[in-house]
């Protein structure tokens, strides 16, 4: 099978010199798929290609979810308006390179793609109503020196443990990046009591660069909703379980947790917060 027959697409867009943004379903917190879903519905986005599951799926079993079957979907969007690409989509198990390559593929023929951003998350051991970080990994000097009039930490050169795999958003940047293509990841920190859920903070932080970056006019107010009602749903947990209040003035005051403090955190924040949506 070569890219062409992993392609199904169902509009060609009329882009020159677009930017794409990606985003695994995968992600701690559910960012990469939550910041691209506000990112359609608030840009008007519409889908015009998947990548079909097949050779990159284990397809005889599915997961279950809040009692759903989850299938695996890579799916793009685009807005015309504001040149924008969005890729969402289940990390591939098998064959990375015929992946990223069909990705690119869509990128270069059909979308012009001229920058390329994969979103990430990682686990720290902070409280939610500690501002959000957001670091860099450029993949070029280009583009690491673009960045610097945003509020990045591009300090960054990270290099895959040995022995280890790269991510699979460290491939696609190394990919683009012998392509010609501008790129970076960039990575906000998720509290590791909320990587069960979602945390509204940390994506209205990667919102914030991409719409300065992009030229997006992004409305923030649906944003600024999720995480008013988040903190009152927290607020009523600190209410009810003392621990977990006496837990959190902890993490505020950079203190550390015991292992056992840990787990009944994450427990009853996921279970509070799963049950009220």
């Amino acid at each position: 099978m070569n890219d062409i027959d992993a392609l199904t697409i169902h509009r060609e867009p009329r882009l020159q010199s677009s930017s794409m943004v990606v985003g695994w379903s995968e992600d701690a917190g559910r960012l990469g798929p939550t910041v691209i879903d506000h990112l359609c519905r608030t840009m008007g986005c519409e889908e015009f290609a998947e990548i079909e599951p097949v050779g990159f799926f284990q397809l005889s079993g599915v997961s279950i979810e809040d009692d759903v079957a989850q299938f695996p979907d890579s799916k793009f969007y685009y807005s015309e308006d504001k040149s924008l690409v969005l890729f969402k989509s289940s990390p591939p198990r098998a064959d990375w390179h015929r992946f990223v390559t069909t990705v690119l593929q869509v990128a270069e023929q059909y979308c012009h793609v001229k920058e390329l951003y994969t979103l990430g998350a990682m686990v720290y051991f902070g409280a939610h109503t500690a501002p959000r970080q957001l670091l860099a990994i450029a993949n070029s000097p280009q583009i690491k020196e673009a960045l610097g009039p945003y509020t990045l930490a591009r300090g960054m050169n990270y290099e895959t443990p040995p022995g280890q795999r790269p991510t699979l958003g460290a491939y696609l940047q190394w990919a683009c990046k012998s392509r010609g293509i501008l790129g970076a990841s960039i990575w906000v920190p998720i509290p590791f009591y909320l990587v069960a859920t979602e945390d509204p903070r940390a994506c209205r932080k990667m919102v914030e660069f991409l719409d300065s970056r992009l030229g997006l006019d992004f409305d923030f107010a649906g944003l600024d909703q999720d995480i008013v009602r988040q903190d009152e749903k927290i607020a009523q947990v600190r209410l009810r379980f003392p621990e977990v209040d006496d837990a959190i003035r902890k993490l505020e005051g950079n203190l550390g947790l015991t292992e056992e403090e840990n787990e009944k955190l994450v427990a009853e924040i996921a279970d509070f917060l799963k049950r009220r949506d």
